[in-house]
């Protein structure tokens, strides 16, 4: 019991330390990207979306370290779905409504759908080997490139405006805190994972489940931190570019990244619970993007919709 105990404070602190310094990181590292002058667009299709995946990104390498392949695909499948649907239908209710714009949503979902329906099909037959793991880390550049092709457009003077460049005197400071940030990140996830195996163990939970319903909440915070800060400014564009840009990153690149450094011989997953979760992930993620599009707003409404979709997960391990 004691152990059990200490396996659950650590869970949470572990938590705790992941969202802070993916946060933190994700934070200098944007103030790095716009000292050379990258657009709003790009910063939160790739950087922010990148960097706040971080918490996944390390997961997924130290779990398929460790042979632990359920809680790499069942985190950063678990975070697909609480960042579709949970972390979107928060932000009404923590920032007010706040519109988007069709084509973008379309185009970005459509990828993140994909990306999905990629991970999910390789998944499912119970193994991920390291040529499975290079072709889903592979796949994320591609999509990244078709999604800003689709969506390129000058930045406007508003847009502008509303970047701030540090400092010359502030880049070394920059840096070294971005730093601290990843070092953060990876002690944090070192540590979820022990938690994860020890509860597992002691409660007969499959790791997978604990993976994409628990830990799934906590690697998501980095998300909800940053879309928060990013439609207090205006910033709407880096908002829904890391939303669902970061679930295409999970979806490929986050799943992909351990088993290509340590797939041989292949890491074993739960082909079964992939499966029931990952369709219904994508099923969220259709009803998610379609209401965006039609819609072109997230309000109150829109948001009881996606956290009852979120709530309606927990019943798919029975399915």
């Amino acid at each position: 019991m004691l152990w059990a105990i200490l396996a659950l404070v650590g869970l949470v602190l572990g938590i705790a330390l992941l969202a802070y310094s993916g946060d933190k990181a994700v934070e200098h590292s944007v103030s790095i990207a716009l000292e050379w002058g990258l657009s709003p667009l790009i910063i939160g299709l790739v950087l922010v979306s990148l960097g706040t995946d971080l918490p996944e990104i390390i997961n997924s390498i130290m779990s398929s370290a460790l042979g632990h392949g359920d809680i790499n695909v069942g985190d950063s499948l678990g975070s697909v779905l609480t960042q579709m649907t949970l972390v979107l239908g928060l932000l009404p209710f923590l920032v007010g409504k706040f519109k988007v714009k069709r084509k973008e949503v379309a185009i970005i979902g459509a990828c993140e759908i994909l990306a999905l329906m990629l991970a999910v099909s390789i998944a499912e037959k119970g193994y991920i080997s390291r040529i499975n793991g290079l072709f889903l880390v592979a796949s994320w550049p591609i999509f990244m490139l078709l999604t800003r092709s689709a969506t390129a457009k000058k930045s406007t003077k508003k847009e502008k405006k509303q970047i701030v460049t540090p400092t010359n005197e502030k880049h070394l400071h920059h840096i070294w805190r971005a730093f601290l940030g990843f070092v953060g990140v990876a002690v944090g996830a070192f540590i979820v994972i022990e938690s994860v195996i020890t509860l597992s163990t002691f409660f007969q939970i499959s790791e997978y489940l604990i993976s994409f319903f628990v830990v799934a909440i906590g690697t998501s915070l980095p998300e909800l931190v940053v879309e928060l800060a990013a439609i207090r400014k205006g910033q709407y564009e880096i908002a829904i570019g890391d939303a669902i840009g970061s679930c295409v990153v999970d979806a490929s690149f986050s799943i992909g990244i351990g088993p290509l450094i340590f797939g041989n011989p292949p890491i074993a997953v739960s082909g079964g619970l992939v499966m029931t979760t990952g369709l219904y992930a994508i099923f969220g993620s259709i009803l998610v993007v379609s209401t965006l599009a039609l819609r072109e707003r997230i309000d109150k409404i829109v948001g009881v919709f996606f956290i009852f979709l979120y709530l309606l997960s927990y019943a798919t391990p029975f399915a």
